[in-house]
């Protein structure tokens, strides 16, 4: 009587448990998004993104993320990336430009975008890519973890692996405004409130020592912020003296109170819709 119970108890538990993901159709498009509950990955068919040439100041990380994406897309090692530093200053669209830049020549190379709160599914994502026949750049924006937060538990399973080990045709990129991904309030904590500090502190600060890449991202000067939008402005065809654009592009950092690749391109577009320019 007791075994026939836990027998159909064990049933509607299965009964209940979501069927595995089913692998996409590649073809579809060159870009996803990871959805968790249920698990499936859904085809992007216009990836929202700036062509790589028109990303200024940025050079160094440019030619370091592009050089690791390619030895990853012709199937040699390569490198999980952190990118981190100041907002607004292209992290998350120099990983969309460099897949857009190197993907014509790449066709099996696929963009997998993953949220951060569906990090603990990221388990069932990489069983589903493990064995695919594409090579997936594992992309995640705006990562970081609060004082109770144990996604990153989850994140240590994709860089170091565990036992199964990551999938030869995945790498992971990710984009944070923290270096170290935890704020330092919650580094304090843990080395003031831990049995063993250092041990405690190390296991938090480690996460992103287990990035093969780190590239960071820096505050702009007002030359290289100028420099942007006049790139801009060339490669869109909109016509104005360098004495005009700089009033007008100063002027309008300065109603912001900062200055960066996001706000020059914020200027640029008020710019290009004055002018009647599309940008599409």
């Amino acid at each position: 009587m007791e075994r026939d119970a836990l027998e159909r108890i064990a049933e509607a538990l299965e009964r209940l448990r979501p069927p595995p993901a089913s692998a996409p159709d590649w073809s579809a498009a060159s870009a996803f998004v990871w959805h968790a509950d249920p698990d499936h990955l859904e085809p992007v068919a216009d990836v929202n993104r700036v062509p790589l040439e028109l990303l200024h100041g940025i050079d160094r990380s440019r030619n370091t993320l592009m050089a690791n994406t390619r030895q990853f897309a012709r199937g040699l090692p390569a490198n999980n990336a952190l990118l981190w530093g100041a907002r607004g200053m292209g992290k998350s669209s120099l990983v969309k430009a460099v897949h857009g830049a190197l993907e014509e020549d790449f066709a099996g190379l696929k963009l997998v975008e993953i949220q951060r709160e569906d990090l603990p599914s990221i388990g069932r994502l990489l069983a589903l890519l493990r064995g695919a026949d594409v090579r997936a750049v594992l992309y995640c924006d705006d990562l970081s973890f609060s004082h109770d937060d144990q996604h990153y538990k989850s994140l240590k399973a994709v860089l170091d692996g565990g036992v199964s080990g990551r999938p030869e045709n995945v790498v992971f990129y990710a984009t944070s405004n923290r270096r170290h991904l935890m704020p330092r309030d919650m580094i304090e904590n843990e080395r003031g409130s831990a049995i063993n500090p250092s041990e405690a502190v190390e296991e938090k600060v480690s996460l992103s020592d287990r990035f093969g890449l780190w590239l960071g991202f820096h505050a702009c000067d007002q030359d290289a912020y100028l420099a942007m939008i006049r790139g801009y402005c060339d490669a869109y065809g909109v016509a104005m003296s360098d004495e005009d654009l700089r009033a007008e592009a100063i002027e309008w950092q300065a109603t912001r109170g900062s200055r960066s690749g996001r706000v020059a391109w914020q200027y640029f577009t008020d710019l290009a819709g004055r002018r009647g320019v599309t940008l599409g």
